[in-house]
This record gives C-alpha cells, structure tokens and sequence, in this order.
C-alpha cells in the first residue's frame, strides 16, 4: 500500500465529510481504520534497556517511523528470560496495530517451549520481519589465559568452567552444554539477564567463559577474544579473531545455533485488518533495504554484515525450529535450570 497525495487527500475529505455528519454516526473501528497508524507506535522489548535489541531497533525505527508517519516509543520488561514482556504484550497490550513486539526469536521461542507460558504462539503473537542472524560464540576476555576453544575444552574435562550467558533459555547455552556432552567436559552455566551483565561478568572474572550472540562480543574486541562459533562458517572471521566454527575443531555434531531478532504484532489485528498489517509488512521490508537503515546500524556500532530480512514465513519456519531444538535439548537445560 502506497501513501500518495491524492490518496492522503481523499483521506481528508472523507474525515471531513464524517465529521458533518458528526461523530456519533462514525464508529470507533471505522476512525481507527480511516488511516493506519493513526498514532505512535508503542515497542514492547521483552529484555532489559540499553542492549543490542534496543539499538537494532532504534536504527530501523529511524526510518521505519518516517514511513509510518509515526514515531515509535519504547518499554522495557525483563524478566523470566522473556516471559514476562510477552505476557505483558498478549495480555495487556490493546491488539489495535500501534503496539508491537521487538523480540530475539532464538532464545524467547526456546523460553516458550520450556516453561510453557500462558500465551500461544502463532495463535496470540507472529514475527513478521527479521532483522539478523547472530551466530552463538564462545569468548573469554583478553588477559585469559584460554588462548583457544581447545584450552577451554582441555581444562573443563579438569573441572566444571563457570560459563557466562545471557539466560539459560538460548541457543549460545544449548551450544555450550552440548559441546560438553560431545567432548566429555563440563560447563556450570550461570545466567546473568542480559548480554551487557554477561559480558561484564567475564570482562571482572566472575566467570571463566561467556557464550552470546557474536555481535555483542564484537563490539567491544578490544576486551573480548573469541574462541569458537556455533555454526558451519564464521561470516565475520576477519572481525572475531578469526574464530574457528566449534564443530570443525572437535569433529562434533552441533547444529548451527544462533539468534534472530523480530518485529512481531498480535496475530488478531493481522487478522482482522489486512491492509494495515499489509503495509507493516512491506514498509518494513523496505526499510530492510534502506540505505539509510544502514547508516544507522554503523552508527550505533553494529555489524552490518550480519543483517539479514526475513517475511513472516521464514521467521515462523525459523520460530518453529527453535521449538524443535528446545524440545530435542530440553533435558540438559532442564536439567541447568534446577542446578
């Protein structure tokens, strides 16, 4: 759906023709519908402020607010590895189009096949535009004496490495527990709520190790080396130390682990009103492939290499596969989750 002039001025005509006519005669859903989005758009993020959801989203805002005509406004709620903020959105949010969902698929749709919320996925919520692949690494800081993912590997068969993560919910935690199951070592994941809290944790020496998403870690490699990637290439080996894939070095079978964040609305607006969720959709994409989206991913420190679009079909497919992971490993993170 394309905004031009006449169609703007049409528009004007007709709300000015409902208003002769007065507003008792122009229900609350026909004003909601006479132009999309007809105010701000409120983003619920599921985690806490000041992460790399937070400024992935505001570089795409930048521009997706100009094409909208709308400025987007933000709340934060961690909590329950995600819980809580999706909660939140099912339950509380007004399913009118203006609130969405800004999530990290991987390990929230791991969270939901685990402790099983009081929400339904597609029935209540869907992701409709991805916006990254974000590979699971394993890092340590600089003055570590783990030169290398064989060191960590070595001196974990010795005693259980103390290994930072985001949550336990996540595929950077499935990636370091199956790892040491393949190789006979051990790992006491402790979840510190955030991948800023993480990193912390390992740049102080409160932990050993810390498994994330890569992009947080290359940001600061200053601090950070990275030891190993939970996938079949490392796309971003020049800016990582060039960190070998994990499955390369040991000759493991660890499937490719890594995270994808999303916009997502209730699946009752999309719905019911197909035109508004239509443009969401292509406004969206086109964003995808704005060059000024771009820019504001640089400028935020980014990794540009690591954007990636996806419809709301591959998100699903993508969504769903996570399920499928958190079913077939839910004994070891069940298991870390009472340990």
């Amino acid at each position: 759906m394309t905004i031009t002039r006449r169609s703007t001025l049409q528009g004007l005509a007709a709300t000015g023709a409902a208003s002769a006519l007065g507003a008792p005669y122009l229900s609350t859903a026909a004003r909601a519908q006479a132009k999309f989005p007809s105010r701000k758009m409120n983003v619920l993020i599921p985690t806490g402020q000041g992460g790399g959801a937070e400024r992935l989203a505001r570089a795409f805002d930048a521009v997706w607010s100009k094409m909208l005509g709308q400025p987007f406004e933000y709340e934060f709620q961690a909590g329950a590895a995600g819980q809580v903020g999706y909660t939140l959105f099912v339950q509380k949010r007004e399913r009118d189009g203006h609130n969405l969902l800004f999530g990290n698929m991987g390990p929230e749709m791991i969270m939901y096949a685990l402790q099983k919320p009081a929400y339904k996925f597609p029935e209540d919520f869907i992701y409709f535009c991805s916006t990254d692949v974000d590979d699971s690494c394993v890092f340590v800081r600089k003055a570590s004496p783990f030169k290398r993912i064989e060191d960590v590997v070595a001196e974990a068969k010795k005693r259980a490495i103390n290994t930072g993560t985001s949550r336990i919910p996540h595929p950077a935690s499935i990636g370091i527990l199956e790892l040491g199951r393949q190789t006979n070592s051990r790992f006491n994941l402790i979840p510190f709520g955030g991948g800023n809290p993480t990193q912390v944790a390992v740049l102080s020496g409160e932990v050993d190790i810390g498994v994330l998403p890569i992009a947080g870690v290359i940001n600061l490699k200053e601090q950070f080396r990275c030891l190993g990637v939970f996938n079949k290439t490392n796309i971003v080996a020049d800016q990582s130390d060039n960190a070998p894939p994990i499955n390369a070095v040991f000759g493991t079978k660890i499937p490719d682990l890594y995270s994808s964040r999303s916009w997502a609305i209730h699946t009752s607006f999309a719905d019911k009103n197909p035109e508004a969720f239509a443009l969401l959709e292509k406004t969206s994409k086109a964003v995808s492939a704005d060059p000024a989206y771009l820019d504001a991913v640089k400028k935020n420190g980014e990794i540009t290499e690591l954007l990636k679009y996806g419809d709301r079909k591959t998100c699903t497919e993508y969504a769903n596969n996570m399920v499928a992971l958190a079913n077939e490993y839910s004994s070891i993170l069940s298991a870390r989750r009472k340990g």
